[in-house]
C-alpha cells in the first residue's frame, strides 16, 4: 500500500497463486478544500445553486459526477450547505408551499381575509376553543365549510355577538351571550 496523493491510497494485493490485485482506496481528509477536485466541485455547486436546486439534489448530483464529501465516499448535504453558506454566503429562496383549493371549503387564510382579520386571530380562536372544527382527514389542516351560513356565524363571532362557534361534524351550533 502507499499513499497516492492526500485523499488517496494505492493498494496492490500479490495473492498466493501470484494473481495481482490493485485498487485505489479514497482515504478520509480533514477539510473539502484538501479534495483535489474541491475547486470544480465549488463551482458546481455554485451553479446549481444559482438556479434553485436544492442542497439534497445538488450533493445527489456531485456524487453521480464523482465528487465526496471529506470523509465519506459521496456528497453529504452538509457539505453542498457549507459551501454554499459559510464560504459564499448564498442563501436559497425558501420553499413556498400552497396547499391545493378543495371545492366548497375555506383554509384558515381563507376564512381570515373574508373577515378581515389575521390569520393568526381565527387561529388563537380555534385554539382556544373559542371555534370548533374539525381537523381534515387527509391533510391535517383547518376546513371550514364554504357556505354563507358558516361566514355569517364567524362574522358574528367577530363582532361580539355570539361567543362561541361549533363547526365540528356532531353540531354546528353557536352560543351567544
Amino acid at each position: 500500500m502507499r499513499r497516492a496523493a492526500r485523499d488517496m491510497a494505492e493498494v496492490r494485493i500479490v495473492w498466493r497463486g501470484g494473481e495481482i490485485t490493485e485498487m485505489a482506496v479514497a482515504l478520509p481528509v480533514n477539510a473539502v478544500t484538501a479534495l483535489p477536485r474541491y475547486g470544480e466541485m465549488e463551482t458546481r455547486v455554485l451553479q446549481l445553486a444559482r438556479v434553485g436546486t436544492d442542497d439534497a439534489e445538488i450533493a445527489r448530483q456531485l456524487t453521480a459526477e464523482g465528487h465526496r464529501s471529506p470523509s465519506r465516499t459521496e456528497v453529504l448535504c452538509s457539505t453542498v450547505q457549507g459551501i454554499r453558506l459559510r464560504r459564499h454566503r448564498l442563501k436559497m429562496p425558501p420553499k413556498r408551499t400552497r396547499w391545493a383549493k378543495i371545492p366548497g371549503r375555506l383554509s384558515v387564510p381563507e376564512v381570515a381575509t373574508d373577515l378581515g382579520v389575521s390569520a393568526n386571530w381565527v387561529s388563537g380562536r380555534i385554539r382556544r376553543g373559542v371555534i370548533r372544527i374539525d381537523r381534515d382527514p387527509d391533510t391535517g389542516r383547518f376546513l371550514f365549510p364554504d357556505t354563507d351560513e358558516t361566514m355569517t356565524v364567524l362574522r358574528q363571532l367577530r363582532a361580539g355577538a355570539i361567543v362561541r362557534v361549533d363547526l365540528t361534524q356532531d353540531h354546528r351550533e353557536q352560543e351567544g351571550h
